[in-house]
């Protein structure tokens, strides 16, 4: 009986910390949301706070059937919660392998993606904090280089531009001096016309893409271990919900067993006692 006891609390404590932490994506994405101006974009690759609602609620949804479904030994909701599991892990595996495999035209599908994001900034607060964040994390600056910026509409180097940024780069690819207190929000002014050679004294040249590669190639470790770590505890869940459905359909069968022999000692008990002296007389 602890052994069930452990199994099932131990199901509904990890799904209930997922179910928080999905309640908290969803409020953190709906609040985005609702900050935002009404003319912003509204595309899931895009726009975090969209990913940010549609990735909580799915999770929300996943961890309420484990979190019920263990609390209240309801096998179907177990089965639900496990079968949805196991798709998600295959999903994950293929994922992988077509990756491994496919290389290539998963990092052209990546490289379009990003240019997207690129066309996109300023047109999204959160999409563009985002960016922002990722090009001064990585000391970075576009996708392939800095000149993808001419792609979006604001520092697109044309003479037609009219805009004060034309030619230039957002201020996350600026290099921070040591001893720069006041953040130069003006200081990738014009840094498209530049050689590549003059413009890495001001700016990150260097494009985002091939910096994330770099530095998951340089933290393999760190990469493989939160990837097997997030397969196990899949691999943890689906075994504990498994367990627990074993476990109750067990007892389902006995209770239905004791069931069946209290039925037919009820009918021997009612058709046995007029015939209990027939032998003796």
């Amino acid at each position: 009986m602890r052994g069930y006891r452990g199994i099932k609390y131990t199901l509904f404590i990890f799904c209930y910390f997922f179910w928080v932490v999905s309640a908290v994506l969803i409020a953190v994405g709906i609040y985005a949301k609702v900050a935002k101006e009404k003319d912003v974009v509204d595309t899931l690759t895009i726009d975090p706070a969209l990913l940010l609602i549609i990735v909580g609620s799915l999770m929300f949804l996943i961890t309420f059937l484990g979190c019920f479904g263990a609390l209240r030994n309801a096998t179907c909701l177990l089965k639900t919660f496990l079968a949805i599991l196991a798709v998600n892990f295959l999903l994950q595996i293929a994922a992988g392998a077509v990756g491994y495999v496919f290389t290539d035209m998963v990092m052209e599908r990546t490289e379009k993606l990003m240019m997207k994001t690129i066309v996109g900034y300023r047109e999204d607060g959160d999409l563009e904090n985002a960016i922002d964040y990722i090009q001064k994390k990585f000391q970075c600056c576009g996708v392939e280089s800095y000149e993808d910026w001419s792609h979006n509409v604001y520092f697109n180097c044309s003479e037609s531009n009219p805009s004060l940024e034309a030619c230039g780069v957002p201020f996350s690819c600026c290099v921070r001096l040591q001893n720069q207190t006041v953040l130069n929000t003006m200081c990738g002014y014009g840094m498209q016309q530049e050689q590549k050679g003059s413009a890495k004294e001001h700016i990150f040249t260097i494009g985002c893409l091939e910096k994330i590669i770099m530095w998951a190639q340089n933290n393999l470790l760190l990469v493989g271990g939160l990837t097997a770590g997030l397969l196990l505890l899949e691999v943890c869940m689906m075994s504990l919900a498994g367990a627990q459905i074993a476990w109750v359909q067990k007892v389902q069968r006995r209770q239905k067993e004791n069931e069946a022999q209290s039925r037919d000692e009820r009918k021997e008990r009612l058709w046995f006692p007029a015939f209990a002296d027939f032998d003796g007389e």
